[in-house]
């Protein structure tokens, strides 16, 4: 078994519409990203996960990273199904130029998807946001010399159900016989049992929390981590500043809010040698010095680049809520959305 080949060679038909998709912007940016992105070096990266092409039996595999760029136009084209992905590819042009498919040839099984989304680890595509942003930085961009640090809430890919209820469907998945139907089959679980429930604002919300990681001078997304809704955010410092450490260059200084003040936090980023920029809390029955007041001014005004990210991810990606019911598979589609995010930001920053 091998990879498939992708035509190199133009058909009749490519060749007419040329001169019609010169003109199309989507074309061009993608173009752009193909010409910026050594694709090689991710594909070695992605091999780790994705080890065919090696038995002598079988069909012909798609290469991965053909199966990657797959994924990042469904995060890009807000493309909600992996059926409905692999519709758009054999109807766009375009998505076909950028995957290196003549306009013959078809899409992958919309089950493709899936698998390959499903062979990956957190691990692997950590090394692969990290090679993209190493390749950035080799372009002469200085990342991650400030990082800004924040949280959001995701709603649950299911409906919420209380507490009890949820501990009670928990201890019966955990036994042997609650993972079986009346035939002995495993069961596939709907429910999502990785949220818990939490307030914000003296308002409940059920589902889960992404911490995440912006570098204050371009806006890349260094680091992204998900969690069920009730982890505090505090805690979760001294992981994305370790995870937004992708190229030589030090962090100099890092950004957060209030919620992220405290004794621990501070000596990790004072061991480490890296600036405070956390905000001042107040402390029961005192109130912010005018020094104080002023410097949280100043922060609020570099570590809204954070928020700008969560903004963008809801109104383009619907990432106010979870894609599926298990954590990890959250975890590892944040992943991806933080690659298509960086795909898009360095590739306007380097050719503007």
């Amino acid at each position: 078994m091998g990879f498939k080949k992708m035509q190199s060679n133009f058909t009749f038909t490519d060749i007419s519409l040329i001169p019609s998709m010169e003109k199309n912007r989507a074309i061009k940016r993608m173009e752009q990203i193909n010409a910026i992105v050594d694709w090689s070096r991710i594909e070695k990266l992605l091999m780790r996960s994705y080890p065919v092409g090696k038995g002598a039996r079988g069909s012909e595999a798609y290469p991965p990273v053909l199966l990657m760029k797959c994924l990042l136009l469904q995060q890009w084209f807000h493309i909600h199904s992996d059926p409905e992905l692999e519709t758009q590819i054999n109807d766009r042009n375009s998505f076909k130029k950028f995957l290196g498919l003549s306009l013959d040839d078809p899409a992958p099984d919309h089950s493709t998807f899936s698998r390959f989304r499903g062979r990956f680890s957190k691990e692997t595509m950590r090394l692969v946001n990290s090679e993209l942003l190493n390749q950035f930085a080799a372009n002469g961009l200085t990342i991650n010399e400030g990082v800004a640090i924040d949280a959001r809430l995701v709603k649950s890919a299911s409906h919420p159900i209380s507490k009890e209820k949820l501990e009670e469907e928990i201890q019966k998945r955990q036994e042997p016989s609650g993972n079986l139907d009346k035939n002995g089959n495993l069961l596939k679980f709907s429910r999502d049992l990785d949220s818990d429930w939490t307030k914000k604002n003296d308002v409940p919300h059920f589902g889960l929390k992404e911490h995440a990681a912006v570098d204050t001078n371009y806006g890349f997304v260094l680091a992204t981590e998900m969690t069920p809704a009730s982890h505090h955010d505090s805690p979760y410092l001294p992981f994305c500043v370790a995870a937004s450490c992708h190229t030589k260059d030090p962090i100099k200084k890092v950004y957060a809010d209030k919620g992220y003040f405290g004794k621990n936090n501070r000596e990790f980023l004072h061991l480490n040698k890296i600036a405070d920029g956390i905000m001042t809390k107040a402390s029961r029955g005192t109130e912010l010095t005018p020094f104080e007041k002023e410097r949280n001014k100043d922060i609020s005004k570099i570590r809204y680049i954070v928020e700008q990210y969560f903004g963008l991810s809801h109104l383009h990606n619907n990432a106010f809520r979870a894609r599926f019911t298990r954590l990890i598979k959250n975890a590892i589609d944040a992943l991806f959305r933080q690659m298509a995010f960086n795909l898009l930001r360095g590739t306007k920053v380097l050719t503007t």
